[in-house]
């Protein structure tokens, strides 16, 4: 297990600002959530090109092209394994979460 790095799931949630979601619609919170991603990825010295598997929490799946436009910005060919499960609720209210798993020899 020591060549694995386990994100737990992130919502956006600002690090300036914290307390509540970003406001706006699913691109914005997708943006955020995958920032909040590569900060933690960052911490330890890795990137997206380290990540391969994903989960996708929504509360509405109608709104994945939204969340899916986002995600292919920040992750690199070849993509990692992706779930993506609609949930009735998201802490803070929120309308996506996020969790990785990164492999530290991945690159």
């Amino acid at each position: 297990m020591g060549d694995l790095l386990f994100c737990s799931g992130q919502v956006p949630i600002d690090p300036a600002s914290p307390g509540g979601p970003v406001v706006g619609d699913i691109r914005a919170q997708t943006r955020r959530v995958l920032e909040n991603v590569r900060i933690i990825l960052a911490s330890q010295g890795l990137d997206f090109r380290h990540v391969v598997k994903s989960t996708v929490f929504m509360t509405n799946l109608a709104e994945f092209q939204g969340m899916n436009e986002v995600y292919a910005e920040f992750f690199p060919a070849p993509h990692p394994a992706r779930s993506t499960v609609q949930v009735s609720a998201l802490p803070r209210a929120s309308s996506v979460e996020i969790e990785v798993t990164a492999a530290v020899a991945a690159v």
